[in-house]
Protein backbone atom coordinates (compact mmCIF):
# COMPACT_ATOMS: atom_id res chain seq x y z
CA UNK A 1 0.00 0.00 0.00
CA UNK A 2 1.35 3.47 -0.76
CA UNK A 3 2.21 5.79 1.97
CA UNK A 4 1.79 8.65 -0.45
CA UNK A 5 -1.46 10.20 0.23
CA UNK A 6 -3.14 13.28 -2.20
CA UNK A 7 -5.62 15.14 -1.33
CA UNK A 8 -7.47 17.17 -3.71
CA UNK A 9 -10.52 18.90 -2.54
CA UNK A 10 -13.27 19.08 -4.78
CA UNK A 11 -14.70 22.41 -5.64
CA UNK A 12 -18.68 21.06 -6.59
CA UNK A 13 -19.11 22.33 -3.13
CA UNK A 14 -18.00 25.65 -2.36
CA UNK A 15 -19.12 28.98 -2.90
CA UNK A 16 -19.26 29.69 -6.45
CA UNK A 17 -19.61 33.21 -6.06
CA UNK A 18 -16.66 33.65 -4.33
CA UNK A 19 -14.65 30.81 -6.04
CA UNK A 20 -11.27 32.51 -5.93
CA UNK A 21 -11.37 32.85 -2.13
CA UNK A 22 -12.12 29.80 -1.73
CA UNK A 23 -9.85 28.11 -3.58
CA UNK A 24 -7.10 30.46 -2.08
CA UNK A 25 -8.39 28.71 1.47
CA UNK A 26 -6.62 25.53 0.50
CA UNK A 27 -4.05 26.67 -1.75
CA UNK A 28 -1.15 26.06 0.89
CA UNK A 29 -2.36 22.69 1.88
CA UNK A 30 -4.16 20.84 -0.70
CA UNK A 31 -2.01 19.03 -3.16
CA UNK A 32 -4.42 19.52 -6.26
CA UNK A 33 -7.65 21.48 -7.18
CA UNK A 34 -10.37 19.00 -8.01
CA UNK A 35 -12.56 20.74 -11.12
CA UNK A 36 -16.06 18.89 -11.60
CA UNK A 37 -17.13 19.74 -14.98
CA UNK A 38 -20.72 18.17 -15.61
CA UNK A 39 -22.99 19.14 -18.44
CA UNK A 40 -26.08 17.81 -17.45
CA UNK A 41 -26.26 15.38 -20.05
CA UNK A 42 -23.63 12.50 -19.16
CA UNK A 43 -24.88 13.29 -15.49
CA UNK A 44 -28.35 15.07 -14.24
CA UNK A 45 -26.62 18.09 -12.97
CA UNK A 46 -24.40 21.11 -14.54
CA UNK A 47 -21.46 22.87 -13.16
CA UNK A 48 -18.81 24.91 -16.06
CA UNK A 49 -19.04 24.83 -19.95
CA UNK A 50 -15.65 25.24 -21.42
CA UNK A 51 -15.38 29.32 -20.97
CA UNK A 52 -15.91 28.82 -17.08
CA UNK A 53 -13.56 26.38 -16.56
CA UNK A 54 -10.79 28.27 -18.35
CA UNK A 55 -11.18 30.84 -16.02
CA UNK A 56 -11.28 28.92 -13.23
CA UNK A 57 -8.13 27.06 -14.19
CA UNK A 58 -6.27 29.93 -14.91
CA UNK A 59 -7.26 31.67 -11.35
CA UNK A 60 -6.13 28.39 -9.63
CA UNK A 61 -2.80 28.71 -7.96
CA UNK A 62 -3.43 24.88 -7.20
CA UNK A 63 -2.87 22.62 -10.06
CA UNK A 64 -6.05 21.27 -11.49
CA UNK A 65 -7.19 18.04 -11.38
CA UNK A 66 -10.26 18.09 -13.87
CA UNK A 67 -12.91 15.38 -13.86
CA UNK A 68 -14.78 15.44 -17.23
CA UNK A 69 -18.42 14.29 -16.60
CA UNK A 70 -19.61 15.25 -20.11
CA UNK A 71 -20.88 13.85 -23.35
CA UNK A 72 -18.48 13.24 -25.85
CA UNK A 73 -15.25 13.68 -24.21
CA UNK A 74 -12.98 12.42 -26.91
CA UNK A 75 -14.01 15.88 -28.24
CA UNK A 76 -12.80 18.14 -25.70
CA UNK A 77 -10.51 16.63 -23.02
CA UNK A 78 -7.18 17.42 -24.81
CA UNK A 79 -8.00 20.87 -24.32
CA UNK A 80 -8.09 21.03 -20.82
CA UNK A 81 -4.60 19.43 -21.01
CA UNK A 82 -3.68 22.71 -23.52
CA UNK A 83 -5.02 24.89 -20.64
CA UNK A 84 -2.45 23.73 -18.33
CA UNK A 85 -3.99 20.78 -15.97
CA UNK A 86 -2.35 18.88 -14.49
CA UNK A 87 -4.32 15.85 -14.56
CA UNK A 88 -7.60 15.16 -16.78
CA UNK A 89 -10.14 12.56 -16.30
CA UNK A 90 -12.18 10.90 -18.90
CA UNK A 91 -15.39 8.72 -17.96
CA UNK A 92 -15.05 5.12 -19.81
CA UNK A 93 -18.26 5.28 -19.98
CA UNK A 94 -18.64 8.64 -22.36
CA UNK A 95 -15.29 7.80 -24.40
CA UNK A 96 -16.25 6.75 -27.63
CA UNK A 97 -11.54 5.92 -28.44
CA UNK A 98 -10.32 5.68 -24.74
CA UNK A 99 -7.17 4.51 -25.70
CA UNK A 100 -6.26 7.66 -28.00
CA UNK A 101 -7.88 10.13 -26.28
CA UNK A 102 -5.69 8.83 -22.91
CA UNK A 103 -2.61 9.27 -25.42
CA UNK A 104 -3.51 12.51 -26.63
CA UNK A 105 -3.94 14.30 -22.95
CA UNK A 106 -0.99 12.62 -22.13
CA UNK A 107 1.04 14.26 -24.87
CA UNK A 108 -0.77 17.34 -24.19
CA UNK A 109 1.98 17.23 -20.88
CA UNK A 110 -1.12 16.13 -18.41
CA UNK A 111 -1.12 13.19 -16.70
CA UNK A 112 -3.88 10.99 -18.01
CA UNK A 113 -6.74 9.30 -16.14
CA UNK A 114 -10.15 6.72 -16.38
CA UNK A 115 -12.44 7.08 -14.33
CA UNK A 116 -15.24 4.18 -13.46
CA UNK A 117 -19.01 4.75 -12.13
CA UNK A 118 -20.28 2.83 -9.66
CA UNK A 119 -21.80 0.27 -11.92
CA UNK A 120 -19.00 0.00 -14.02
CA UNK A 121 -16.42 -3.30 -13.86
CA UNK A 122 -13.28 -2.40 -14.00
CA UNK A 123 -11.54 -5.62 -15.46
CA UNK A 124 -12.78 -4.21 -18.75
CA UNK A 125 -10.39 -1.37 -18.50
CA UNK A 126 -6.95 -3.17 -17.86
CA UNK A 127 -6.14 -3.38 -21.77
CA UNK A 128 -5.57 0.70 -20.96
CA UNK A 129 -2.70 0.31 -18.14
CA UNK A 130 -0.29 1.35 -20.42
CA UNK A 131 -1.76 4.60 -21.23
CA UNK A 132 -3.32 5.34 -18.00
CA UNK A 133 -1.59 7.48 -14.84
CA UNK A 134 -4.72 7.80 -12.94
CA UNK A 135 -7.71 5.38 -12.28
CA UNK A 136 -10.49 7.38 -10.85
CA UNK A 137 -13.33 5.05 -8.90
CA UNK A 138 -16.34 6.63 -8.10
CA UNK A 139 -17.88 5.87 -4.75
CA UNK A 140 -20.84 7.72 -5.06
CA UNK A 141 -22.48 8.58 -8.49
CA UNK A 142 -21.70 10.93 -10.53
CA UNK A 143 -23.61 14.41 -10.19
CA UNK A 144 -24.15 15.52 -7.02
CA UNK A 145 -22.15 16.09 -3.98
CA UNK A 146 -22.77 15.15 -0.27
CA UNK A 147 -23.91 12.01 -1.13
CA UNK A 148 -23.19 9.06 1.15
CA UNK A 149 -20.00 6.92 0.64
CA UNK A 150 -20.57 3.68 -1.14
CA UNK A 151 -18.36 1.50 1.09
CA UNK A 152 -19.39 -1.84 -1.24
CA UNK A 153 -16.87 0.20 -4.23
CA UNK A 154 -13.98 -0.53 -1.74
CA UNK A 155 -14.19 -4.48 -3.36
CA UNK A 156 -13.38 -2.77 -6.89
CA UNK A 157 -10.70 -0.73 -5.72
CA UNK A 158 -8.89 -3.33 -3.99
CA UNK A 159 -9.32 -5.11 -7.37
CA UNK A 160 -8.07 -1.61 -9.28
CA UNK A 161 -5.28 -1.91 -7.02
CA UNK A 162 -4.80 -5.36 -7.96
CA UNK A 163 -4.75 -4.92 -11.41
CA UNK A 164 -2.05 -1.79 -11.18
CA UNK A 165 0.31 -4.04 -9.32
CA UNK A 166 3.66 -2.30 -9.12
CA UNK A 167 3.10 0.54 -12.16
CA UNK A 168 2.91 3.81 -11.13
CA UNK A 169 -0.45 4.85 -11.47
CA UNK A 170 -2.30 6.60 -8.84
CA UNK A 171 -5.46 5.37 -7.38
CA UNK A 172 -8.40 7.82 -6.76
CA UNK A 173 -11.60 7.77 -5.21
CA UNK A 174 -14.29 10.13 -5.26
CA UNK A 175 -17.16 10.48 -3.24
CA UNK A 176 -18.28 11.01 0.33
CA UNK A 177 -14.83 10.67 1.53
CA UNK A 178 -14.45 12.22 4.72
CA UNK A 179 -12.43 11.72 8.07
CA UNK A 180 -13.80 8.65 8.47
CA UNK A 181 -14.67 6.89 5.48
CA UNK A 182 -11.15 7.74 3.97
CA UNK A 183 -10.07 4.58 6.17
CA UNK A 184 -12.02 2.31 3.94
CA UNK A 185 -10.19 3.60 1.39
CA UNK A 186 -6.94 3.62 2.53
CA UNK A 187 -7.16 -0.44 3.43
CA UNK A 188 -8.41 -0.94 0.01
CA UNK A 189 -5.37 0.64 -1.52
CA UNK A 190 -6.57 4.26 -2.47
CA UNK A 191 -3.93 7.09 -2.50
CA UNK A 192 -5.46 10.33 -4.08
CA UNK A 193 -8.66 11.37 -2.46
CA UNK A 194 -11.57 13.54 -3.64
CA UNK A 195 -13.00 15.76 -0.60
CA UNK A 196 -15.43 17.76 -1.19
CA UNK A 197 -18.31 18.41 1.44
CA UNK A 198 -16.20 17.52 4.42
CA UNK A 199 -13.98 20.42 3.43
CA UNK A 200 -15.95 23.41 2.13
CA UNK A 201 -18.67 22.97 4.94
CA UNK A 202 -16.06 23.13 7.35
CA UNK A 203 -16.31 26.27 8.98
CA UNK A 204 -12.05 25.87 8.46
CA UNK A 205 -11.70 24.51 4.57
CA UNK A 206 -7.77 24.18 5.15
CA UNK A 207 -7.48 23.08 8.36
CA UNK A 208 -9.81 20.11 7.81
CA UNK A 209 -7.34 19.26 4.71
CA UNK A 210 -4.60 18.97 7.20
CA UNK A 211 -6.67 16.95 9.52
CA UNK A 212 -7.77 14.27 7.02
CA UNK A 213 -4.22 14.32 5.50
CA UNK A 214 -2.94 13.81 9.31
CA UNK A 215 -5.64 11.10 10.16
CA UNK A 216 -4.60 8.82 6.35
CA UNK A 217 -1.21 8.97 7.18
CA UNK A 218 -1.72 7.96 11.42
CA UNK A 219 -4.39 5.27 10.23
CA UNK A 220 -1.42 3.68 7.73
CA UNK A 221 1.00 3.62 10.51
CA UNK A 222 -1.01 2.48 12.97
Amino acid sequence: MSTEIRITPSILNADFSQLGAEIEKISKVADLLHLDVMDNIFVPNFTFDFQAASEVIAQSVLPVDAHLMVADVDQIAVEYAHLGCASVTIHAEATRNIAQTLREIRSAGARSSLGIKPGTQIEAYEEFLNDIDMFLIMTVEPGFGGQKFMENMMSKVRRTKKMIGDRPIWLQVDGGISMSTIEYALDAGADTFVVGSAVFNDPNPAEMVEKIRKHAHDYLES
